[in-house]
């Protein structure tokens, strides 16, 4: 079941192409859950990427920290098929409309995007490049969008743990709500803070603010919608990881 889940968290949180497998179509809740645990190891490969671009760029064609930290977040963006941004646009639609539930719901379905949506998604982006720019200036670049890929994904297993609601009857939110144990975030980010340990006291200050973060937003979320949704958990990545990245940039 756990070899079912990395597939699946493969092909949900990331561009990479794999071959269709009919067994796993349509995935189950189980699969769901497993793919969810599987998510913080998502990020650390899609960090690692993002922190090879920004160090090759520094390293061998010398560009600057501003242009290295645009084109790792690009990166980060691209594997991911733009999913998580997409989702932040939407629900910060949702939530902007200030709409009972359901019409707020409705909001986050369309295709297109509003003036939230637009204001959500080009600040924290940029929120995102101006903070791992001033991280790489103060030499911790590289450890730094790693650090910040796995915080996004250590979200979306605290997100889906139970006790945690859908929003909908059906989506991606309704498939994975509710399937993670909360002893294994717990665990995943007891080991996420060790390892941050390892490279200074501002990493763990940063994941543990990161994973905060997350909570806050689901917590909003399950005020304001009656729980989580595909968009909800897109959010919850590009958000943990800007306020990591944010502590990330302070000396």
């Amino acid at each position: 079941m756990y070899w079912a889940g990395l597939r699946l968290a493969v092909t949900l949180l990331t561009a990479i192409p794999l071959p269709r497998d009919k067994a796993d179509e349509p995935p189950s809740r189980p699969a769901a859950g497993a793919a969810m645990v599987w998510a913080p190891v998502i990020g650390l490969l899609l960090g690692c990427a993002a922190a090879l671009v920004l160090y090759v760029f520094q390293r061998f064609w010398h560009a600057g920290p501003l242009l290295g930290a645009m084109l790792a977040i690009i990166v980060l963006a691209a594997l991911s098929r733009c999913l998580h941004l997409d989702g932040l646009a939407d629900l910060a639609d949702g939530l902007g409309s200030r709409k009972p539930a359901d019409q707020a719901l409705d909001i986050m379905r369309r295709s297109d995007i509003g003036p939230f949506g637009v204001a959500a998604l080009v600040l924290t982006v940029l929120l995102q490049v101006t903070a791992l720019t001033q991280a790489d200036a103060l030499g911790r670049g590289v450890t730094s969008v790693i650090a910040a890929a796995i915080t996004g994904r250590l979200a979306l297993t605290w997100a889906c743990r139970r006790g945690v609601p859908a929003a909908r009857d059906e989506g991606l939110g309704s498939l994975v709500a509710g399937t993670v144990h909360p002893a294994i975030p717990a665990a995943l980010s007891a080991a996420a803070l060790v390892g941050g340990a390892a490279f200074g006291l501002i990493f763990v200050v940063a994941v543990a603010a990161g994973l905060a973060a997350s909570l806050a937003v689901t917590w909003l979320a399950v005020r304001r919608l009656g729980g989580i949704t595909g968009d909800v958990l897109g959010a919850l990545v590009e958000i943990s990881a800007a306020v990591c990245l944010v502590v990330l940039a302070l000396s």
